[in-house]
């Protein structure tokens, strides 16, 4: 294969974007090499044209041309690869499947051989093999059909020829080896070991299969759900800049009506003002003549002048009558400004309530799940339980919402039976089932030292044991003192923990079921890729007292949304 100096070439051949031999190769300006298509798509999916390598920004993107030199050199380089990769590939088809088996002896023109002595550790042909038959020490020496890589089918202890494989050491034997030292363990022939092992290894090629079908699945449903994620985030971007673009309008449309306003009112003011005081100036004058009048009346000496002179009307001339006039502009401006300034705190509330909103959303995973399930919380729906399927030691409350393990009485009376019961699980449907559709609810199960929650099909097993595994019909989760596990799969911890609140989410469609504690927004565990085709109905199970006292009901709680 390829020297330290063919693999120096290598690496100069690669594409630094796809890592594969250069397709159509081109040179940016900076000196970088790039496939034609890779650089294309790359400068398509990014707002800035640069090299991807030395992040040169090229204020007009080049017109790229194809390298015909490093073309030509690629070419090469690959028609180099080709044929040491057929000559490699060759030459170990040869040497696995090997072909005849040739005499170790012959030393001119190689013959066929005939037999392999174990002890000789040598093939050999017709004519080298006679002294095996004739000598009278060869003549005990173990022949065997021919063949290949004889010396790797020898016990080097005991020359003798490996038949045998052990399961429990995992290795080949001589059947001395498997008399002296493997009496006890499990010994089989190669063959047997060999079809074992065949069969083992198209199983396990079978589940890598399986797991690469799940990985790929995974990752179409990720690109999907990313591909859905960038319409949401670009409809979210765009809604909200054009709700605050909006809003900055109206503010200041809002601050130019001030302002008019305000002037509009000052100017009003200012005039009833100026009428007022020019008013007022005239009254004045009128006012100092008439006590220019008065007192020229006063000084008068001459009674008869006097009396022919006073006046018959009023002595004061006709004026505004002061009392009707008030002018409190003052108060006017402080009752607008304690409005506005009432306002614009109110907005800015509301604005730093949402700016803590966008902040908590960058946060970390904690922050994320109390979104998921703010989110979940909206598809709330109201669970009723079914006294029709409950087993005969649970008890029921009058409004449906409660169930608990009463051994034959409690407080609610003892259910009747009925065909649709369960008989050996403690355990109650809701009255509704639910298809193609996202729905939740939440469940308080306080102190209880066992219990088991979940959805199941309208076709689930109700008359005797329900079998403990994959399709069950059963999707649920089993407290057990401090930890979980699915009612799927026992023994086998998924959380630990000891939950008060529990909320239940499932995504029919999607094929998702989640299970979280609803006080601190962790989540419990999650099924995935499940395929319903009948309703779902919700499972309670409140359990015996097995683990101690565990009387206390499980009681299906409005939803109480998250902050």
């Amino acid at each position: 294969m390829a020297s330290s100096n063919s693999l120096l070439s290598e690496m100069q051949f690669l594409c630094p974007i796809c890592l594969d031999v250069f397709t159509r190769p081109v040179s940016t300006p900076c000196g970088h090499n790039f496939c034609m298509s890779c650089i294309t798509c790359y400068w398509n999916d990014t707002p800035v044209c640069q090299c991807p390598i030395c992040k040169e920004t090229f204020e007009k993107r080049p017109d790229l041309k194809v390298n015909t030199f490093i073309s030509e050199l690629a070419s090469q380089f690959m028609s180099l690869q080709v044929t040491d990769a057929h000559i490699w590939s060759a030459d170990q088809q040869k040497a696995s499947c090997g072909g005849a088996v040739l005499c170790d002896i012959c030393t001119n023109t190689k013959q066929e051989a005939v037999k392999s002595c174990l002890e000789c550790q040598t093939s050999y042909c017709d004519v080298h093999l006679e002294p095996h038959h004739r000598a009278t020490g060869l003549k005990r020496h173990t022949l065997v059909d021919p063949l290949a890589s004889l010396e790797n089918m020898i016990c080097k202890e005991h020359t003798r020829l490996l038949m045998l494989f052990c399961k429990n050491d995992q290795v080949l034997l001589c059947d001395v080896c498997a008399i002296s030292r493997h009496v006890n363990h499990d010994v089989i022939s190669m063959q047997q070991a060999y079809k074992e092992m065949k069969a083992l290894l198209g199983d396990t090629e079978a589940k890598v299969q399986q797991m690469i079908q799940e990985r790929l699945q995974k990752v179409q449903a990720m690109n999907e759900s990313v591909k859905q994620s960038v319409t949401e985030t670009k409809d979210v971007i765009a809604n909200g800049v054009q709700d605050l673009t909006t809003l900055v309008s109206e503010i200041q449309k809002s601050q130019k009506e001030l302002v008019k306003v305000m002037e509009e009112k000052q100017k009003e003011a200012e005039e009833q003002a100026d009428e007022f005081i020019s008013g007022m100036k005239q009254e004045i004058t009128e006012l100092q003549k008439t006590m220019m009048k008065l007192r020229e009346l006063k000084q008068t000496e001459d009674q008869l002048c006097f009396l022919q002179s006073f006046p018959n009307s009023s002595l004061l001339p006709h004026t505004m009558d002061l009392s009707t006039f008030s002018f409190n502009r003052h108060a006017e401006i402080q009752h607008i400004r304690k409005s506005l300034s009432k306002s614009v705190s109110e907005l800015k509330m509301l604005l730093n309530k949402m700016n803590t909103e966008i902040q908590k959303f960058s946060d970390d995973t904690d922050v994320s799940n109390n979104t998921m399930l703010r989110y979940m919380q909206q598809f709330e729906v109201d669970i009723v339980l079914d006294p029709d399927t409950a087993h005969p030691l649970l008890t029921l409350s009058d409004d449906g919402k409660q169930v608990k393990y009463s051994m034959g009485s409690g407080l609610w009376g003892i259910q009747n039976l009925n065909p649709n019961m369960f008989t050996e699980h403690l355990a109650v449907l809701g009255q509704r089932g639910f298809s193609s559709c996202r729905f939740y609810f939440e469940v308080f199960v306080g102190g209880k030292t066992e219990w088991c929650l979940g959805v199941a099909t309208a076709s689930v097993q109700r008359r005797g044991a329900l079998v403990r595994g994959p399709g069950c019909g059963l999707w649920a989760i089993w407290f057990l003192e401090d930890k979980f596990e699915t009612f799927s799969s026992p023994n086998v911890p998924v959380h630990f923990g000891k939950p008060e609140r529990i909320g239940v989410f499932v995504d029919y469609n999607g094929g998702q079921i989640y299970f979280y504690d609803r006080q601190t927004a962790t989540l419990i565990y999650c099924f995935t890729e499940c395929f319903f085709t009948e309703e779902l109905y919700p499972y309670f199970n409140p359990c015996d007292n097995e683990y101690g006292s565990n009387l206390d009901p499980l009681i299906i709680v409005p939803v109480s949304r998250m902050e």
